[in-house]
This record gives structure tokens, sequence and C-alpha cells, in this order.
């Protein structure tokens, strides 16, 4: 079971550090990621990490500014965002791939190929 905390009321150009663990650590993932819904929006892609060599994905709205690193002893992946702005406001879920359908797809962006949610952690930005 992904459990997802880190969340919280931020001031603008801050840093958040997220985190999502496996919490039973039963789950095989080969990649874990991260995704975001804002107030009346569409869920929305924030970055990616595979689980093994650790190759990580970003989506363009954190791109230079979002780092994701995995823990594996500790089946924790980490996403960690600066120079945080009012737009960054949303709910950050992580999920897994334990089906390996990421692993010839390389497609991380689309949600389809996590099979494994967490419940969500809220960041709000705001001065």
């Amino acid at each position: 079971q992904l459990q997802a905390s880190g969340g919280g009321l931020v001031q603008p150009g801050n840093s958040l550090r997220l985190s999502c663990v496996d919490s039973g650590r039963s789950l095989r993932i080969y990649a874990l990621g991260w995704f975001r819904q804002a107030p009346g929006k569409g869920r929305e892609y924030v970055a990616a990490i595979t689980w093994s060599n650790h190759a990580t994905d970003y989506a363009d709205i954190v791109q230079g500014r979002a780092t994701v690193s995995v823990d594996n002893a500790e089946h924790t992946v980490y996403l960690q965002i600066n120079g945080l702005t009012p737009e960054d406001t949303a709910l950050y879920y992580c999920a897994a791939d334990t089906k390996k359908s990421t692993y010839y797809s390389h497609t991380y962006s689309d949600s389809a190929v996590y099979d494994s949610w967490g419940q969500g952690t809220q960041v709000t930005v705001s001065s």
C-alpha cells in the first residue's frame, strides 16, 4: 500500500519534499510516478523514477526545479520541488507500476500504466 506524505502550506519560492512509501514492503515496483490534481482541473503528470536503475523523467511543469529519488532499502520515493508557486497548489499522488507496464514503453506520463495508487497529500503554496 502506497502512502504519500509531506504536503503542507508553504510560501512561494520555498521548497517541499514529498514522500511515498510502500508501507507493507510488498509491492514489486518497476516505476513510481507522481501526479497532481488542482481544484477544478484534471490530473497531471509530474515526475517518475524507475525502481531498479533510478532513471528519472520530469514533466515540463517542474523541469529544472524538481528532483525525484528513491531509497530502495526504505521502499520510499521522494519528490522535491523547489521554487514553488501558487500554480503548484494541488493534491499530489504517487502511483506504482507493479505490472512492468513501463518497462518497455517508458510512457511514464500515462496514468494508465500505474496500477497501485496512494492517497494524496495536499500542497498549498500561498503567502
